[in-house]
């Protein structure tokens, strides 16, 4: 690499952060769960959502980052301070519940496939421990420091790129799945769409995205200042994120759709049982990279759900808040963040089980995701807000498209769930 491409990538490198970090959560082992069932029961049909939820997915992240530029404030408290505050309490009603299972899906996950890879070590024990050491470090390591690990860990969502190719691949097949939509006239193909919607287009990330955006206009110290270079290299933050976790959701698709697909491995509930599918039938190297992943994806998204929930309260209540603070200045953050956890790892000692909590967690993020998501555009198009940097025409148009979809997601979601037909 020359000195001069050297620099070029050093300088993007240091552009990314909170984007490619809320990208990168954004596939955490209950998505990719839900990826691998998609895959393992209908082959490749789904490739092509990765393409479609990608504008869906940048637009309404750019929009909220672009919030917490401009107000220098977080999603919650602009909710707060221009919505009458029923909107804010609805929308605090519903994440936590949806917040803390995912939480407790993510660390059963983690756990499980912990003990995959060491069986002489129980899956408990290694949910326990991840919980804990996360905990230590939230609470620990200052803001910059856990920004750092958050994007350095993104790394290794690199081995999902790798794993397709330890296996005999159909190109044409694949081109064709990835730029020609298939729906299939199916409940379960239709929930399986919905749930990949739901776990794309998260309300957590929203929270997340607006909160992390002031945390890092404070560590730069550039918060009385927002210019067009500033919004120009966001949007190239959230863009490489969104692109990221887009990519990483295909080649799971692409790899539980060839390798336990046409293996006859129809039927994946979980992201262990998925690690261990592969084994047989694409090898030692394809398992332990998938089992790598997950626990990699897991480090990464459970201090953003935990983090995104803890900012959630905060604002909403007027308390000290911020992962730059030390755990004595902020102590309601830092304790909303540990009854998370903590509550997520309950979970594994309550019987709701890992499926029934990304069920549940989808219905309820289904129905607050179109609510945020209309909030969101009218706070972007509001000037005095604003300012100049409200959304132009493409903004809201994938917007506009995000909405519909969504709204359209949630209705399925609830009429599946009801009827049950």
């Amino acid at each position: 690499m020359t000195t001069k491409k050297r620099n070029r990538f050093t300088r993007f490198w240091k552009i990314l952060g909170p984007g490619l970090v809320t990208g990168a959560s954004d596939d955490d082992p209950s998505g990719i769960a839900t990826y691998s069932q998609a895959g393992a029961a209908y082959g490749l049909s789904t490739l092509w959502t990765s393409i479609v939820a990608f504008p869906l997915m940048a637009s309404i992240q750019q929009m909220c980052a672009r919030i917490g530029l401009v107000t220098s404030q977080g999603l919650t408290g602009t909710l707060k301070k221009h919505y009458p505050r029923p909107v804010l309490y609805i929308m605090l009603l519903f994440s936590f519940p949806a917040i803390v299972m995912n939480i407790g899906a993510d660390i059963a996950g983690m756990g499980a496939v912990g003990n995959l890879l060491f069986p002489s070590v129980d899956a408990q024990f290694f949910s326990v421990f991840f919980t804990l050491m996360l905990l230590g470090l939230i609470i620990y390591l200052p803001y910059q420091r856990i920004a750092s690990i958050l994007k350095y860990l993104c790394i290794v969502m690199l081995v999902y790129f790798v794993v397709p190719f330890l296996y005999h691949q159909d190109m044409g097949e694949i081109l064709q799945a990835t730029f020609i939509p298939r729906i299939k006239p199916d409940k379960n193909f239709i929930a399986i769409l919905v749930g990949i919607l739901g776990t794309t287009i998260s309300p957590y990330l929203f929270f997340w995205q607006a909160s992390v955006e002031v945390e890092e206009m404070k560590h730069k110290k550039r918060h009385l200042v927002v210019d067009k270079r500033i919004i120009h290299n966001m949007q190239q933050d959230v863009d490489f994120g969104m692109s990221f976790s887009g990519l990483i959701m295909y080649f799971i698709i692409l790899t539980t759709g060839t390798v336990l697909f046409k293996g006859g491995v129809h039927s994946i509930d979980t992201v262990e049982q998925a690690a261990m599918a592969l084994k047989p039938l694409a090898g030692e190297m394809a398992y332990l990279l998938f089992a790598v992943g997950v626990i990699g994806t897991g480090l990464i998204a459970i201090p953003v759900l935990s983090g995104s929930l803890s900012y959630i309260f905060t604002e909403t209540f007027g308390w000290e808040q911020g992962l730059d603070k030390k755990f004595h200045e902020a102590k309601g953050f830092y304790v909303i963040i540990a009854i998370s956890l903590l509550l997520g790892l309950s979970m594994n000692y309550i019987g709701i089980s890992p499926i029934d909590a990304l069920l549940y967690t989808a219905i309820l993020y289904g129905m607050t995701a179109p609510v945020l998501i209309a909030i969101i555009l009218h706070i972007s198009n509001n000037k005095k807000i604003m300012g100049e940097f409200v959304n132009n025409r493409l903004s809201n148009i994938t917007g506009m498209a995000a909405l519909l979809i969504m709204s359209a997601a949630a209705v399925m979601l609830l009429y599946l769930q009801f009827t049950g037909s």
